[in-house]
């Protein structure tokens, strides 16, 4: 059901309150971005957080949440600029959770399509050159999926359900093997054909736009969507697992994971995706990012990257949004390619919404697609790679059990320390990440702690990063964002994680809170930048606590102040900026029914025939960008699930 016109005209009073435009550039209700942000509300499966947007909107307009938002009892619309700004920073700096995450969904809302179809005259202030348009020259793409236009079945050896690192990877083992493979993908495909670099087409095209948070809105969570899943929209950050962390997996019985087995199958991995350290042309980002930790002491290191033939400045500045070259290895451009050339059906558009069994084994999969057709696959194995939010979902609306599919979820939860840096920084043009810093992994003796990498950072992207205190002092921040290094912070998690249980609609809920452990390196991850954004040269220096934690070396505090500051600001939802990229571990893989999801061949404890191939099969949180960990798992669950079915 479409929003009302009083609903939309609602969100339009909340989004112009936010960014009212001004001096040449329209204000979000002038380029229709106020309506974008209903059309991805309305994508949201779940049903019971659209009817709670659509009351809040019903409400938003009237004397009583008037009086409730500022004491008296005056309509939104009949109060000045600087009235709405007090009455939305009261929701932001609440001591009540509720009204601070209603902030955090409300800026989302206002700001990021906003600031994605916001047009030339928007941009032009920040120094963004904007889209870089569609090529006039894509190649021809080698996958071509299967159209299905009525209710079909089909048969096949093994079916696989997602086309990302896991799925796709999966896929091009088995098919390699003369299995007969058919891949399920929700998403649909994009290549070289639609990439225009714009981040509209990348996040409503290339993103899951649900769920978009954790449900407390401790974290906001990124997933790709479509065919190659996150290997198409990542950052081509391409570590290894490191030994500390294959050790520890090992000791949740999965011995492989120490062995030639599990190195021989990221050897297979790192091979076919022609990861390297040719392409490290540091952005300028990186560059200032090494200056700083050089200047510590702290050791830097050049990136390993899956790309071949990529130009590691402007086209790679937007790769995040699919790569119009064709230079990222994703599995939609090897593995899935690899399927496809030994007969593997590819099919896109189709929501897998039960495993179908019998006698306690697996018997294949049922879906539908977008448009309502009835999708039946009958199979000897069932694959499921379908991401780490999808898959417990999808396992538990499937009717298997086991308590620990959904449990143990691992975030990564990232957030960054801003700088402003006299030179320019143009944070969307360069290598996508060129540079790491791990001098902090390991601050307690076990192998946990925070990992530091700069990201692309275009304009949407960003205003989920820049406090909002308001409207005026959020556009200026913006518009220094060319001047602005951000130090992205990545905590190891560990457990007891959080969680994805399904709702009754069969869709998942995502819980999760920062422990006091993890926040406590949080707080000296955001330090360790804070230092090295100083010693790079940074003259203001700011956390992403939606209350401003800042320092100006030399004239106003120092790190630590800022330290102290941190700890007084805490950590709790809603509080600041954290993100999760890397979602991980909730059908994890061990030695026995009662700590694990899944055994060590991948296998479900619940049913035969059924495996699990992607990020949720880790035992703990990798501590790295988790691709190739991804596909070393699919790529040795694969090899001995085609060497037990040949």
């Amino acid at each position: 059901m479409a929003f009302t016109a009083r609903q939309v005209r609602a969100m339009g009073l909340i989004a112009d309150t936010f960014a009212p435009g001004g001096d040449g550039v329209p204000a979000p209700t002038e380029v229709g971005a106020h309506e974008l942000a209903l059309r991805i509300a309305e994508a949201n499966p779940r049903t019971g957080e659209v009817r709670q947007l659509r009351a809040l909107l019903d409400a938003w307009d009237s004397r009583a949440l008037g009086l409730a938002l500022t004491g008296r009892p005056r309509r939104f619309s009949e109060l000045d600029q600087a009235a709405r700004e007090r009455a939305l920073l009261s929701l932001s700096d609440s001591r009540v959770g509720a009204k601070r995450v209603l902030f955090q969904g409300l800026k989302t809302a206002s700001l990021l399509p906003y600031y994605m179809t916001g047009g030339q005259a928007l941009w032009d202030e920040m120094g963004f050159p904007g889209p870089l348009g569609l090529r006039a020259d894509p190649p021809t793409p080698v996958v071509r999926p299967m159209p299905l236009t009525h209710d079909t079945t089909m048969s096949c050896d093994v079916v696989v359900v997602g086309s990302g690192a896991g799925g796709g990877t999966a896929a091009g083992v088995l098919a390699a093997a003369g299995l007969d493979v058919v891949v399920l993908e929700a998403g649909g495909m994009h290549d070289e054909r639609h990439f225009d670099g714009s981040e509209a087409t990348g996040f409503l095209e290339l993103y899951a736009l649900s769920p978009q948070s954790t449900a407390e809105g401790q974290v906001a969570l990124l997933a790709g969507r479509g065919l190659g899943g996150g290997t198409v929209v990542n950052y081509s950050t391409s570590f290894r697992t490191p030994d500390r962390v294959r050790e520890e997996w090992a000791g949740h019985g999965v011995p492989q994971f120490a062995t030639a087995e599990y190195a021989a199958s990221m050897d297979a991995v790192c091979a076919r995706l022609g990861v390297n350290t040719d392409h490290d042309k540091a952005a300028p980002r990186d560059a200032i990012l090494e200056r700083g930790a050089r200047a510590l002491g702290w050791d830097v290191a050049a990136m390993p990257r899956n790309v071949v033939g990529c130009d590691q400045d402007v086209e790679c500045g937007r790769c995040g949004m699919g790569c119009r070259l064709g230079a990222k290895q994703s599995t939609a451009k090897t593995w899935l390619e690899d399927a496809a050339r030994t007969g593997a059906r590819i099919c896109t558009g189709v929501t897998v919404r039960t495993v179908t069994s019998s006698f306690g084994r697996a018997t294949g999969v049922e879906g539908v697609t977008a448009d309502g057709h009835r999708v039946q696959v009958r199979a000897r194995a069932v694959v499921v790679a379908a991401g780490a939010i999808q898959t417990p979902a999808l396992l538990q609306r499937s009717g298997l059990t086991n308590p620990n599919i959904g449990r143990h979820l691992r975030l990564h939860p990232a957030t960054a320390v801003w700088g402003r840096m006299e030179e320019p920084v143009d944070g969307w043009i360069g290598a996508m990440q060129s540079r790491y810093v791990d001098a902090l992994t390991d601050l307690d003796g076990d192998g946990y702690g925070v990992l530091y990498e700069t990201a692309p950072l275009t304009p949407a992207f960003g205003t989920g990063f820049v406090n909002w205190r308001g409207a005026e002092d959020f556009r200026r921040r913006m518009n220094e964002l060319r001047h602005t290094l951000g130090v992205a912070v990545i905590v190891r998690d560990r457990d007891p994680g959080g969680t994805v249980r399904v709702d009754r609609r069969g869709e998942p809920v995502v819980r999760y809170q920062l422990s006091p452990r993890d926040t406590d390196h949080l707080v000296q991850g955001l330090v360790g930048g804070a230092r090295m954004a100083e010693a790079a040269g940074a003259r203001w220096i700011a956390s992403t606590h939606h209350r401003t934690v800042s320092y100006e070396p030399g004239v106003r505090g120092s790190a630590a102040t800022f330290e102290q500051d941190l700890r007084a600001a805490g950590a709790a939802p809603a509080t600041l900026a954290l993100a999760a990229l890397h979602i991980m571990g909730t059908a994890r893989m061990g030695g026995s029914r009662e700590t694990s999801a899944v055994d060590p061949d991948g296998r479900t404890w619940d049913v035969e025939g059924l495996y699990v191939a992607d990020g949720s099969c880790f035992p703990t949180a990798s501590g790295v960008n988790p691709m190739i960990s991804i596909e070393s798992i699919a790529h040795m669950t694969a090899t001995r699930l085609a060497s037990r079915m040949s």
